[in-house]
C-alpha cells in the first residue's frame, strides 16, 4: 500500500498475485492448539541460536585456516569478517520474508511464493539435496574422529555405518524443541574442540614455518581458497524450517546476531591462531595439522557436534518431505501409525543416502563442493535479494515502491550477483578439482576401507 494523491492506494494486481502464488495465505505453517499432542512452536530465540551454531560452525572451522595459507592472513580475515557481517545482512532478509508470509516452511515454499511451481520444486529438491549432502559429510568427519582416536583400527565404512546409525536415531524426535538439549551440548562441544586445537597449536608450534602476509595466486587457487569462508556460513537454508517453530519468530533476528557474532569472531580467531602457529602447511581439516593426542583430544570432541549435525541435517531433510505431504493434517499433530511410519521411513532414507553418498561416492568431498555452490550459494547469498525485492514490489508501492529505495534496490541487486558469482565460479572450481583429481589417479574405490 502506498499514497496516491495524499490517499492510501493498494496495488490490486500485485497484491492478488501474491495471494494466488501463495497457496497458505497468511495461515502459519504450523497451528497452535492446546489439544494437539504433537507441540512444534515452542523454540525460544536462545535455543534457536544454539540450534545454529552447532550447525553452521560445525564443519566450518576445520577449513578455513588452509584459506589463510593461500591468499594471505589479511586478505582471508578481511574475507572472514565481512563475509559474517553480509550472512547477517542476507539473515535480516530471510527473516523479514519469513515473518511477511508465515506460511512459508522451506525455500521452496518462498519460491512457490515468488516464480511458482517449478521454483519451488527446484529450492525444495535443493534443500533436501543440500541437508543430504550435508549429513554425509558430517558422517565423514565422524569417521575421521573415530578414525583418529582408533588409530585408523576399524575400517572407515564400518565407522561411517555406526556413526550413521547414531545419527538416525538422533534425527527421529519429531521437533527441534526436542533437538535443543542436544544442540546446546552440540554448540559447546564445537567450540571446546576449537580451543583444545588452539591450545594444542599454541604449545607445539611448528619449527621454522612460513606465514604470508599476502598472497597472489591464480584465480583457481584462491577462488579455491575463498570458497571455505564462503561455505562456512552456509546454514542459511534452515532459517524457514528453525523460525516456524519458534514461539515468537519476530525474536529471530536476535538468534542471527548471536549466530554471525559468534561465528564471525571464533572463526576469525580459530583461523589466525592456528596458522600463526602451523604456517603455510596447516592442512584441511586443520584438526590434522596437530600432534597426535592433541589431534585425538580435539576429535573426541567434536565427535559430539558431527554426529548431532548429521542428526539435524537428516531431520530438516526430513521434515520438509513431511510437512509437504501431510500439511495441516492430524498426522503431523498427533501420535498416528501413518504418521510416525512415514516420519521413521523418511529419516531412514535420509540417513542411509547420505551413508551410501560417503561410502560408495569416490568424489563425495568433491560434490559437496559442487552443491554448496549451487545451493548454499543461493540459499545464504543471492535469494535473499529476490526476498527483498519481491515482497517490496508486491506490499510496498511496485516499482515506485523500489524506486523510492534506491540503497537498498542497489543492495538487493548486488546480493543476487554475488549469489550467482558464488555460484557459477564454486561450480567451476569444484569441477576442475574432479578432472584433476582423476587424471592424478587421487580418485579411490567405492566401498572399500
Amino acid at each position: 500500500m502506498y499514497e496516491v494523491h495524499g490517499q492510501p492506494y493498494v496495488d490490486e494486481k500485485a497484491s492478488m498475485t501474491a495471494e494466488k502464488k501463495d497457496s497458505g495465505g497468511s495461515r502459519d505453517v504450523f497451528a497452535e492448539d492446546s489439544v494437539h499432542q504433537i507441540q512444534y512452536k515452542t523454540l525460544s530465540w536462545q535455543a534457536v541460536s544454539l540450534l545454529m551454531i552447532a550447525e553452521i560452525v560445525s564443519n566450518g572451522i576445520l577449513s578455513l585456516p588452509s584459506a589463510l595459507a593461500v591468499v594471505g592472513i589479511v586478505p582471508a580475515v578481511i574475507l572472514i569478517v565481512f563475509l559474517g557481517i553480509f550472512g547477517l545482512y542476507t539473515a535480516k532478509l530471510l527473516i523479514d520474508f519469513k515473518l511477511n508470509h508465515p506460511n512459508v516452511h522451506t525455500m521452496g515454499d518462498a519460491g512457490y511464493i515468488m516464480a511458482g511451481p517449478v521454483a519451488r520444486e527446484v529450492l525444495a529438491f535443493g534443500t533436501v539435496a543440500f541437508a543430504i549432502f550435508g549429513s554425509g559429510s558430517e558422517l565423514l568427519s565422524s569417521q575421521q574422529a573415530l578414525s583418529t582416536l582408533s588409530n585408523q583400527g576399524m575400517c572407515s565404512m564400518y565407522l561411517v555405518i555406526i556413526t550413521g546409525a547414531v545419527a538416525f536415531l538422533i534425527s527421529l524426535p519429531r521437533t527441534l524443541g526436542s533437538l535443543a538439549w542436544m544442540s546446546l551440548l552440540s554448540a559447546a562441544a564445537i567450540t571446546l574442540a576449537g580451543f583444545i586445537a588452539m591450545i594444542g597449536a599454541g604449545v607445539n608450534p611448528v619449527p621454522g614455518r612460513s606465514l604470508t602476509v599476502t598472497a597472489s595466486s591464480n584465480f583457481f587457487d584462491a577462488f579455491l581458497a575463498v570458497t571455505n569462508p564462503v561455505f562456512a556460513y552456509a546454514g542459511h537454508f534452515m532459517f524457514f524450517i528453525l523460525i516456524s517453530e519458534m514461539r515468537r519468530p519476530e525474536d529471530a533476528m536476535k538468534a542471527a546476531w548471536c549466530l554471525q557474532g559468534f561465528a564471525t569472531v571464533f572463526y576469525a580467531v580459530f583461523s589466525i591462531v592456528m596458522y600463526v602457529y602451523i604456517g603455510n602447511t596447516v592442512q584441511s581439516p586443520a584438526l590434522f595439522s596437530l600432534p597426535p593426542a592433541w589431534a585425538k583430544a580435539t576429535f573426541a570432541i567434536a565427535l559430539v557436534n558431527f554426529l548431532f549435525c548429521a542428526g539435524l541435517y537428516t531431520h530438516t531433510a526430513a521434515k520438509l518431505v513431511f510437512v509437504r505431504i501431510f500439511r495441516h493434517s492430524e498426522h503431523v499433530y498427533s501420535h498416528t501409525l501413518l504418521g510416525w511410519m512415514v516420519w521413521t521411513l523418511l529419516c531412514f532414507a535420509g540417513i542411509v543416502i547420505a551413508a551410501i553418498l560417503a561410502i560408495a561416492v569416490p568424489i563425495f568431498s568433491y560434490l559437496i563442493g559442487i552443491a554448496a555452490a549451487l545451493f548454499a550459494a543461493w540459499y545464504t547469498y543471492g535469494l535473499a535479494g529476490f526476498f527483498w525485492l519481491h515482497d517490496v514490489y508486491h506490499l510496498k508501492g511496485g516499482v515506485d515502491g523500489l524506486k523510492r529505495r534506491p540503497i537498498g534496490t542497489t543492495t538487493a541487486v548486488l546480493t543476487i550477483i554475488a549469489g550467482a558469482f558464488i555460484c557459477v565460479a564454486g561450480t567451476y572450481v569444484s569441477i576442475k578439482l574432479i578432472v584433476g583429481a582423476y587424471a592424478n589417479g587421487q580418485v579411490g574405490r567405492p566401498f572399500v576401507c
